[in-house]
């Protein structure tokens, strides 16, 4: 069986910081191809501490 997963960069536009599903936040406790969906509510953002709540995410090429 073949899967075929196409990961996503999300920028924080509170700072810039960029989260790449393929590579995770592993210094955060995000493995490496975590999905955005799954990334915890409660998750801040490692530069400035903006909560996936609190900001927009917009999907970068």
């Amino acid at each position: 069986m073949t899967e075929n997963t196409e990961f996503k960069r999300y920028m924080c536009i509170v700072c810039g910081w960029v989260y790449d599903e393929a590579e995770g936040a592993p210094d955060d406790g995000i493995e490496p191809g975590t999905k955005w969906e799954n990334v915890p509510l409660n998750w801040s953002c490692p530069d400035c501490g903006a909560t996936k709540d609190d900001f927009e995410m917009v999907e970068i090429d």
